[in-house]
């Protein structure tokens, strides 16, 4: 895992082989970031990133400049690792340890970017849009995007604008 650009690009960031997270590739990162480039003004966004997992689109965005950035992930391992990078690269990531369906119903938070990667093999996995939608966590003008494998199909849900596909990696895109 790496960072792509901004103040830490280059940057190797520590993988800890005992998390069972499976991190956007560098790769895929990459893509989905020269996109967003075009698309956000990272200074000025608030961004909300869930199923953290290892941190790493956490990390991405905030060596890219975005000030306010809150993680969520429910693993304690998972978020034991985030926080031992966000000391190590001295960013200001607020960690949240919670289930995120319970994050999302009782955030009064409201966010202008939200990146969701749940666990391609989460039960529910067909809940997340609707809950994120739902939870009226987006400013307006925000961009939700959620990453998921290539057998999901998100296009017929409101808002939707794309879906990037990168191998095993599809980002779908949805503009508030």
């Amino acid at each position: 895992m790496r960072i792509i650009s901004g103040k830490y690009k280059g940057r190797i960031l520590a993988q800890n082989k005992k998390l069972k997270a499976r991190p956007t590739t560098d790769k895929a990162k990459e893509a989905l970031f020269n996109i967003l480039n075009f698309r956000i003004d990272f200074e000025g966004v608030k961004a909300l990133d869930l199923f953290s997992g290892t941190g790493n689109i956490s990390f991405e965005l905030a060596s890219r400049g975005v000030a306010e950035i809150t993680s969520v992930e429910l693993r304690t391992d998972h978020v034991r690792h985030i926080q031992k990078l966000n000391t190590e690269l001295g960013t200001d990531v607020k960690i949240i340890r919670d289930d995120v369906f319970r994050f999302i119903k009782k955030t009064s938070e409201k966010f202008d970017f939200v990146f969701a990667d749940p666990p391609f093999d989460l039960v529910n996995f067909e809940a997340v849009f609707p809950a994120i939608h739902e939870a009226e966590i987006m400013n307006e003008g925000g961009l939700l995007i959620i990453e998921h494998g290539p057998r999901i199909n998100l296009s017929k849900e409101p808002n939707f604008t794309e879906t990037r596909n990168y191998g095993k990696v599809n980002f779908s895109f949805f503009q508030y």
